[in-house]
């Protein structure tokens, strides 16, 4: 299915370029307005800048706002320094007030300032509340969007106050029952309101141990909320228990794909919102960090090589053999890395439990290193026909995959406590430490039995 959709998106980008290199702008146009929001904003993030201006121009007014949420940062700030303050204020308008609350983050203050201006004192303050809160928390992902009951009241009347209200939000499965004071006290499933006898009291069926979540509770943790309970919607509570919104599972969505394009890309010291075609400098700046930093440790592995010279003139089958120890180590360092990255994130690492996965990777360290090592000394051995080099690069391929085993494990807990994100550094470190140790097992053991 997604390798369909995959090709699907491909033959559209391609007739609307086509269609736009041959002047058949009314056509190009068509075609993209016909395309939902989201393929929209996939279809800009495929086109160079230059191209992209153009097709923004035809995206219909009516579609921009969702387009723009749907792109990634740095391609919808490119967009909006393309708009008046006119085209913006239109785009705004029919937002949710979490999507609109992200939104108002690229834009100029100006501009922000005349967009709480333009708003009725009720979703002003339903605004300010969402502002009011980090955009990686629970606060910050809400909708004020709410539909409340009280518990006092019959099925009846809370049928015919959603006749009247004509309309109910997206994703709504229940009901929010609340005090006069709005302290929220549980909830009412749709289900229940629609089946069951219209004369029944809604506390009769309040649902009191249905999951409430702290406007501060970071994002992840929202999403592994969602993912553990398969929740559609949960209420947002203050900090004295009364309800200020909802999240719903489309925004749960949206956390967990920016977090898995978050770890994907950090891993190689890439921003999980850079911009495919973004300017050749702006991009340039940005892996330049990294590409120096890497080029430190790769300075301090050549520095360890150094020390040991005088040994690899002597033995020369050493320079030979001499990267397989460290790659070895580095890939096995990095399976472990990416496990304990991955159980970091879901909340599954923690101090009462890292020792025992400590010696559970030390276990897997050891019995993969005793493996290949024999298997690499009898190569080696056969190479060069000596075993005093096969039992040499044994030994440091045991080493070596042990000490990757106990980096992989510590290295990004060491960086959690430290507050640097794991999944960001913990690829350059631990690349760092196989390499050093994996050269100085194998040319120090060299310089010790061979010289």
């Amino acid at each position: 299915m997604a390798e369909e959709l995959e090709q699907k998106q491909g033959r559209v980008a391609d007739t609307v370029s086509s269609l736009l290199q041959g002047g058949t702008v009314p056509e190009a146009q068509q075609m993209l307005n016909a395309l939902h929001p989201a393929e929209i904003a996939n279809l800009l993030e495929s086109f160079p800048t230059t191209e992209r201006k153009l097709l923004w121009e035809l995206v219909d007014e009516e579609n921009g706002g969702e387009v723009l949420l749907q792109v990634n940062d740095e391609v919808r700030s490119g967009l909006i320094q393309e708009m008046d303050e006119d085209e913006l204020l239109a785009a705004t308008s029919g937002m949710d007030m979490d999507d609109l609350a992200d939104f108002m983050q690229d834009l100029p203050k100006t501009l922000t300032g005349e967009i709480l201006r333009s708003m009725d004192n009720q979703n002003r303050q339903r605004l300010e509340s969402v502002l009011a809160f980090p955009e990686d928390s629970a606060g910050g992902l809400m909708n004020t969007d709410t539909v409340t009951v009280r518990p006092d009241v019959s099925l009846d009347v809370v049928l015919r106050y959603l006749r009247m209200r004509g309309e109910m939000p997206e994703l709504t499965d229940h009901l929010f029952v609340v005090s006069r004071f709005d302290h929220f006290l549980g909830v009412l499933r749709v289900s229940d309101l629609l089946t069951r006898d219209p004369s029944g009291q809604v506390d009769d069926l309040l649902d009191t141990h249905a999951v409430a979540i702290a406007a501060d509770t970071p994002a992840r943790e929202v999403a592994k909320m969602f993912e553990d309970r398969d929740l559609i919607s949960a209420p947002v509570l203050d900090e004295r228990g009364r309800l200020i919104g909802r999240i719903t599972i489309d925004d749960v969505v949206d956390v967990i794909r920016e977090e898995a394009e978050r770890s994907i890309l950090s891993m190689a010291g890439l921003g999980d919102e850079e911009d495919m075609f973004a300017p050749v400098w702006s991009s340039t700046r940005r892996r330049a960090v990294w590409l120096g930093v890497n080029l430190i440790t790769a300075l301090l592995a050549a520095y360890v090589i150094g020390l040991f010279e005088a040994t690899i003139q002597e033995v020369v089958a050493l320079a030979v053999l001499m990267p397989v120890v460290a790659s070895m180590g580095g890939i096995a360092g990095t399976q472990t890395l990416t496990l304990v990255v991955r159980a970091m994130a879901l909340g599954q690492v923690a101090s009462r439990n890292s020792r025992a996965l400590l010696f559970k990777e030390l276990g897997v360290g050891v019995l993969n290193g005793l493996f290949w090592a024999g298997a690499l000394a009898g190569i080696a051995i056969l190479w060069f026909g000596r075993p005093a080099i096969g039992a040499i690069i044994a030994a440091a391929m045991v080493i070596n995959l042990v000490v990757a085993a106990l980096s992989g494990v510590g290295v990004p807990l060491l960086l959690k406590r430290l507050g640097i994100d794991p999944a960001l550094a913990g690829g350059v470190v631990l690349t760092t430490v196989t390499d050093v140790i994996g050269f100085m097992a194998f040319l120090g053991l060299a310089t010790i039995f061979l010289i």
